[in-house]
């Protein structure tokens, strides 16, 4: 049994001969997206709390921490030092100052220490205080 529906004209629109239901002209004028969302709500001044500052228990060093050892370690040996002489002074001044976590070691196997170490050269030669000239060394720019 074939079902037939019949739709007489005033389902058809005018302008583009598709039903009604399916052309742009018979349907209401879409909402933008915009107008759609919540109102903003206005943003007050944040509040300031009487909560004190949490204290934070390093588990090992920060690369700051060795700016100041690399720097006079280097000054000590004349301003240039190879890379495992570098790594033996630093670990022997900042001995005790090590903390705990630094021994352990990073995802790549290297001691925490000595990529925090190695963070603070970055940090320098992008500063302008150590160079870049021979691989394996650690060397202070020159003055001037």
């Amino acid at each position: 049994m074939v079902r037939v529906v019949v739709m007489n004209a005033v389902d058809y629109c005018d302008l583009c001969d598709l039903p009604r239901s399916q052309c742009i002209h018979g349907q209401p004028p879409r909402v933008p997206a915009a107008a759609t969302k919540a109102p903003a709500r206005k943003r007050s001044a944040p509040v300031k709390r009487s909560v004190p500052d949490r204290v934070v228990t390093r588990r090992w060093s920060p690369p700051e921490a060795f700016r100041p050892l690399i720097l006079a370690v280097l000054e000590q040996a004349g301003g240039e030092l190879e890379n495992d002489d570098m790594f033996l002074e630093l670990e022997i001044v900042a001995g005790d100052t090590l903390l705990s976590g630094d021994r352990d070691k990073t995802p790549e196997g290297e001691e925490r220490w000595r990529y925090a170490a190695r963070r603070a050269r970055v940090a320098l030669i992008s500063e302008g205080v150590m160079t870049k000239s021979k691989p394996g060394f650690w060397q202070l720019a020159p003055p001037g």
